[in-house]
């Protein structure tokens, strides 16, 4: 409950001081298996692809550079696991939807056992 309050906060404090929208996310994602990390850029709208994970970022704003730096995303993530030789490909199930800050990942991360995502910068 408190992390959605300062989340709403934060969010307001981002929109407050006329952001820039952007055209795309650019993310970077942690195998924690191999211990690899790799920056993806995910545009708005459309879905892309980290291993297992399929991210769709609905929105992405940046502060203006007169002000301190801050940038945050609305990003849908999907666990979508591929098919083995043995079992069918399993559905897939949403499991992060929200805003994810810049100067602050752990504020609202992504919760997965295999990978890490993470808010870089907007692009236009």
């Amino acid at each position: 409950m408190i992390r959605r309050a300062v989340a709403i906060a934060l969010a307001g404090l981002i929109l407050s001081s006329t952001p820039a929208l952007a055209a795309s996310v650019v993310l970077r994602g942690l195998d924690k298996t191999t211990g690899m990390a790799k920056d993806f850029v995910a545009p708005v709208g459309k879905m892309v692809r980290f291993h297992t994970l399929e991210v769709l970022a609905r929105s992405c704003v940046k502060r203006p550079p007169e002000e301190t730096p801050e940038a945050a995303a609305y990003l849908e993530i999907f666990d979508s696991p591929v098919a083995d030789a043995d079992k069918a490909a399993a559905e897939k199930h949403e499991i992060f939807s929200g805003w994810m800050y810049w100067s602050s990942p752990a504020l609202n991360a992504l919760e997965h056992p295999s990978y890490d995502v993470w808010v870089i910068d907007c692009k236009s």
